[in-house]
């Protein structure tokens, strides 16, 4: 057999592959097809005890080496570990900085609206029920995934957000940092009569009796107590505003810091982000939403996760949980206070050409293509991602296609500034 060879391209094609190939290499990856990922969200069959009768499900990137963070995820009522999994924003960067994720998932046999119990003593004590297997699942990936026992962190949505106030609760030598969502003070309620009143109204306890119940359910513990944020819709009408303020007594009051914020700053999506202590509590106030987990669709760094029921559109909440967190990399971010001081930029920090600055109260602020942004010396690219200098804050891809707002806070400080500018 005879196989006859490809006919020559002509000239023109080959300089044109030429070209786009240079230009491959000039703006990153932005015309590479990323390559196709194998890592998915798997159920594991055994885990360890499991009190609580729970489902585990689990995610590492591709890749993943041993000595990374994890991160719990707990779903709200109705909802399961795979879209939650599929539309809260999570995967995004647990892909992009490198971290583990652990979803609990509970089922209507546990409950009939399939939530997780987390006003029944017997699953909200230390050693019980559905708290004891969620700790179950957590010295599982510590144990098979290598995961770094120190870097262990919750996140849940309603009932899922008063859950993972249970777990910071009950295992506070177990659990950095968590984020609490829509949900509930941890032992606002011992019965689903009690719930229900939680939930559509204010319960009349002071910061230290919030913090008591927390420190109750450890007895004996001296340890250091988890860093919390608190997102709260402020138009919910099913688990009610009243219900972050308690979220930010009790642990405020736990951390031994004030109730009233060291700052204060305006976000996009009608947020307002309230920080209490040296950041030991974050308060995430945001207008006009009812009741659901924060989203922002889109392909920015700050951007994440799908709009579906209960996940809506206001900001991306998974991106700023992740860097309270500390798991981009960097330093821990502090955020600016708004209206309260009044920066002048630095002289030797001069505008790319093709960036369009303005004035602003907190300083100069610049919105240009990552590429131009780099070259300016507002940013720096590493392994092919850019980062905001001074704040490191995540900016995605080095091209020339991303733009992003930048605004700087200090001398070679600069923060992600996106719908600020």
């Amino acid at each position: 057999m005879v196989t006859s060879l490809p006919a020559r391209p002509p000239r023109a094609a080959l300089a044109l592959t030429t070209l786009l190939l240079v230009l491959a290499g000039l703006l990153g990856t932005a015309l590479i097809t990323p390559p196709a990922r194998a890592a998915s969200l798997v159920q594991v069959g055994s885990f360890g005890a499991n009190p609580g009768n729970l489902a585990m499900y689990a995610y590492r990137p591709d890749g993943l080496p041993g000595g990374r963070p994890l991160v719990v995820l707990l779903h709200g009522c109705t909802q399961n570990a795979s879209g939650y999994f599929a539309d809260s924003g999570w995967r995004k960067y647990a892909d992009q900085w490198g971290f583990a994720l652990v979803l609990p998932q509970t089922s209507s046999a546990n409950n009939s609206s399939s939530c997780f119990n987390w006003f029944q003593t017997g699953d909200t004590t230390r050693g019980q029920g559905e708290a004891a297997s969620i700790r179950a699942m957590v010295a599982y990936a510590v144990a098979d995934y290598g995961t770094d026992p120190s870097r262990v962190y919750v996140s849940g949505l309603s009932a899922g957000g008063a859950m993972s106030a249970v777990m910071l609760a009950t295992y506070p030598d177990v659990f950095a940092a968590g984020s609490i969502a829509a949900g509930l003070a941890y032992r606002c309620a011992s019965s689903l009569t009690e719930a229900s009143g939680c939930q559509y109204g204010p319960t009349s306890r002071t910061p230290q009796q919030w913090g008591d119940l927390v420190r109750n359910a450890y007895p004996g513990y001296t340890g250091p107590y988890p860093r919390v944020a608190v997102w709260q819709g402020q138009s919910d009408y099913t688990v009610v505003p009243a219900n972050g303020a308690q979220s930010r007594d009790q642990w405020t009051n736990v951390r031994g810091v004030s109730q009233t914020p060291s700052s204060t700053r305006s976000l996009t999506g009608g947020t307002t982000l309230k920080v209490y202590g040296d950041d030991d509590v974050r308060l995430y106030e945001i207008s006009g939403m009812g009741h659901g987990l924060p989203v922002d669709p889109g392909g920015a760094a700050d951007q994440c996760g799908a709009t579906a029921a209960y996940f809506l559109d206001t900001i991306c909440s998974a991106y700023h949980d992740a860097r309270f967190f500390g798991l981009d990399g960097g330093a821990q971010p502090s955020p600016t206070p708004t209206a309260t001081t009044s920066i002048t930029p630095s002289p030797s920090t001069s505008p790319s050409p093709r960036a369009t600055p303005s004035a602003t109260p907190t300083g100069t602020c610049v919105r240009a293509s990552n590429y131009a942004h780099t070259t300016a010396g507002r940013a720096y690219q590493s392994g092919g991602y850019t980062y905001a200098k001074g704040s490191n804050d995540a900016m995605g891809l080095w091209n020339t296609f991303t733009t992003h707002a930048l605004r700087q806070t200090g001398q070679d400080y600069w923060v992600l500034a996106d719908g600020q500018c």
